[in-house]
């Protein structure tokens, strides 16, 4: 358990960084900005609540104080991954006015949050911080300690709803895998919304003396741990299916990039000049794949309209590998012709994906 809160806290410093990092890059992007929020609130709360949860001071607040700060940037993040749904799903001035609306729960939550802490008794600081459901203790202290909680726990009921809603009307109009994303976290958010309200009912319960039945706990719990992981999956999926389909490109255009080398490599020896980039580079850098197989595509083509007199004169019932061969040879010999460019190798489709396949024919042949 050690080892995993100790993985936990490495993971969220190691996300804000990342996320600062892209923030410095785009300060502009409202979305990126809400993600930030989320990540901070996550990462910020975490060593405090590692003090709460130990019943230790840290940094001079005693451990009751940790506790509400770690609830209230929980808080602070969940409002952030709020306000990430509505600028996905609003215009920017739709989305600041919901930001604001959205900003009036959180502080009201976290003012009463702040008031109970206060009132909690220094003799149960440390009980209410670290075993909270174990306590007995006076009217004033208990009723606290069970605002606090019950607000803490509610406020991510209300949290879970909204972005449920939010998710929801957000992938209505986006694309597909996007959301195929939305809808996975949405079903996560569906089974956050029960638990957490299981969860609010526990802290309520507990204070009148009537605790909720343990099997009931263990469903709160059982619809949790799924809902968290969906949530995950949710969110990460639209990138890992554009990365996904990102390096399906990137291997495709690599592969065309060898298999056109035989035919590249004759027009280049023929029309030099003809070369987009005069002192091509001996480094193959994997983000100048895409430029240099652009860069070879139009090479072809431009070698191919400058050959293609001299293939006119050729045998037309010979295969145009042996053509282009017969039409180089007598380029290079020093021989003229009147004939006019003709087109070769002309795709069946349109698109420079068909026109490549054609090329890729050619190489073919040529080797």
């Amino acid at each position: 358990m050690e080892y995993l809160k100790e993985t936990q806290g490495i993971v969220a410093f190691s996300a804000l960084a990342v996320v600062l990092y892209l923030l410095a890059r785009r300060p502009a992007d409202p979305r990126l900005r809400s993600v930030t929020v989320l990540v901070a609130g996550w990462a910020i709360g975490y060593p405090f609540g590692r003090a709460a949860a130990a019943g230790r001071w840290f940094l001079g607040l005693d451990p009751m104080v940790c506790q509400l700060i770690q609830h209230s940037m929980l808080q602070i993040g969940v409002y952030g991954l709020i306000c990430f749904f509505i600028f996905s799903a609003l215009d920017d001035a739709g989305a600041r006015r919901q930001a604001l609306l959205q900003l009036a729960p959180l502080v009201l939550c976290v003012s009463a949050m702040t008031w109970a802490v206060l009132a909690i008794p220094d003799d149960l600081r440390v009980a209410a911080a670290r075993v909270p459901n174990s306590l007995g203790g006076g009217p004033t202290g208990v009723l606290a300690i069970t605002v606090f909680y019950a607000l803490a726990n509610g406020y991510l009921l209300y949290g879970f709803a909204t972005m449920f809603v939010w998710a929801r009307r957000y992938a209505r109009g986006a694309e597909p895998r996007l959301r195929h994303g939305l809808l996975i976290t949405s079903t996560g958010l569906a089974l956050l919304v029960p638990a957490d309200a299981i969860f609010v009912s526990s802290n309520v319960s507990r204070y009148f003396g009537e605790p909720l039945p343990r099997w009931l706990l263990t469903t709160a719990v059982w619809f949790l741990l799924p809902g968290v992981l969906l949530c995950v999956v949710g969110v990460i999926y639209p990138i890992a299916a554009m990365r996904f389909a990102a390096t399906r490109l990137w291997l495709r255009h690599l592969r065309a990039y060898h298999r056109l080398a035989p035919l590249w490599t004759l027009l280049h020896q023929s029309f030099p000049e003809d070369a987009l980039h005069r002192v091509p580079s001996r480094r193959f850098s994997l983000r100048g794949v895409h430029r240099r197989y652009y860069r070879r595509v139009i090479e072809c083509r431009d070698g191919l309209v400058r050959i293609s007199p001299y293939v006119a004169e050729t045998p037309g019932e010979l295969p145009l590998s042996e053509r282009l061969r017969a039409g180089l040879e007598t380029r290079r010999a020093g021989a003229v012709t009147m004939r006019r460019p003709i087109a070769l190798a002309i795709p069946e489709d349109d698109g420079i994906d068909a026109d490549v396949r054609e090329l890729e024919k050619l190489a073919v042949a040529l080797r």
